[in-house]
C-alpha cells in the first residue's frame, strides 16, 4: 500500500496534455461528472449515460498517456470495497421496484430476484464511473497542486493547511515504512517465514509495529517543532498564489463540460418520451 501511494504521485509528474490542464478545470470536471452520474435517477437510463461518460474518460486516459494496466491495478484496489455492498442487493427488495421476480432461490429463504440484480448493476456503473474520474484526477494531477486548485476554488484557507499537512506527513509515514521494512529485510526476516517459529514472527512484528509509532510520534515532534521556529501560529496558512485559467483549461473545460451537463438531460428526456 506505501509502495502504491508513491506510485500514485511518481504517475502524476508525467507529462501530457491532461497532465498540463490546470488542477481547477479537472478538479470542476471530475467533481461535475459525479454529481451528474449520481443524480441520474436510478433505471435503465444510467447504462447510456454511463457509456458516454465512461468513453469521455477513456478518451481522457489516452490522452494522458497513462498505461490501462496503471487504471486496472487502481481500479482493482479499489472495487472490492463497493463489490460487497453491490453484489448484496441482489438479495434485497429495494424501495425503487414494486413487483419483484424471483430468478432463484437459496437456502434459508433467500432468493435472488431480477430487478434486484438490475438495480445492482446500475449501482455498480454509478460507482465504476465515479471511482474512473477520481483515479483521472489522483493519476494526472500532483498533490501538491489538487491543494491549491481547491484553495483557488474556494476552499476555506483552514482546510488547505490541514489538509496540506496531512499529505506531507502521510509521506513521511510512507518513508518511515520503508525504512523499517528494508530494515526487516535486511534482517532476513519475513512473516511469511514457516520456518520461523509463529509466536516469534508475531513479536517481531508487535515490535515493529510499536517502532513505526514511536518514530513517526518523534518524526511529528520534530516536524511541529521545525513548523513554530519559522512562524507557525494560529493566524497561519497556506500560500496560494492568484493564477488565471489558461486558454487551454477553458478549452478542456467547454469541450468536457457540455457532455457530462447534456448527456444526462437527453437520456432522461428522451426516457420520457420528451424527445
Amino acid at each position: 500500500m506505501i509502495e502504491e501511494l508513491f506510485f500514485i504521485e511518481k504517475q502524476a509528474y508525467r507529462k501530457s496534455p491532461v497532465h498540463d490542464i490546470d488542477a481547477r478545470a479537472k478538479i470542476i470536471l471530475c467533481f461535475a461528472a459525479i454529481v451528474a452520474m449520481v443524480a441520474v435517477p436510478y433505471s435503465p437510463v444510467v447504462f447510456p449515460v454511463g457509456l458516454v461518460f465512461f468513453l469521455l474518460f477513456a478518451i481522457l486516459w489516452a490522452l494522458s498517456r497513462l498505461s490501462p494496466l496503471v487504471y486496472g491495478k487502481r481500479v482493482l484496489m479499489v472495487v472490492p470495497f463497493g463489490f460487497f455492498l453491490i453484489f448484496v442487493q441482489i438479495f434485497v427488495q429495494n424501495p425503487y421496484y414494486t413487483v419483484y421476480t424471483s430468478i432463484a432461490d437459496l437456502p434459508f429463504g433467500i432468493h435472488v430476484y431480477r430487478e434486484s440484480v438490475e438495480f445492482a448493476s446500475i449501482l455498480f456503473v454509478k460507482f465504476l464511473v465515479s471511482i474512473s474520474f477520481i483515479i483521472l484526477l489522483s493519476s494526472t494531477t500532483r498533490v501538491q497542486d489538487l491543494l491549491e486548485g481547491a484553495g483557488r476554488l474556494g476552499l476555506p484557507a483552514e482546510f488547505s493547511l490541514v489538509l496540506g499537512m496531512m499529505v506531507r506527513y502521510i509521506f513521511v509515514f510512507g518513508y518511515i515504512t520503508r525504512k523499517v521494512g528494508e530494515s526487516l529485510a535486511a534482517r532476513c526476516f519475513s512473516p511469511f517465514d514457516r520456518n520461523l517459529p509463529y509466536r516469534y514472527r508475531l513479536r517481531v512484528l508487535a515490535y515493529t509495529i510499536g517502532t513505526l509509532f514511536i518514530r513517526s510520534y518523534e518524526q511529528g515532534e520534530r516536524t511541529y517543532m521545525a513548523m513554530l521556529c519559522r512562524g507557525y501560529g494560529r493566524e497561519s496558512h497556506l500560500y496560494i498564489r492568484k493564477k488565471p485559467l489558461a486558454r487551454r483549461d477553458l478549452f478542456f473545460l467547454l469541450a468536457c463540460m457540455p457532455v457530462v451537463v447534456c448527456t444526462p438531460v437527453i437520456a432522461w428526456l428522451s426516457s420520457q418520451g420528451l424527445l
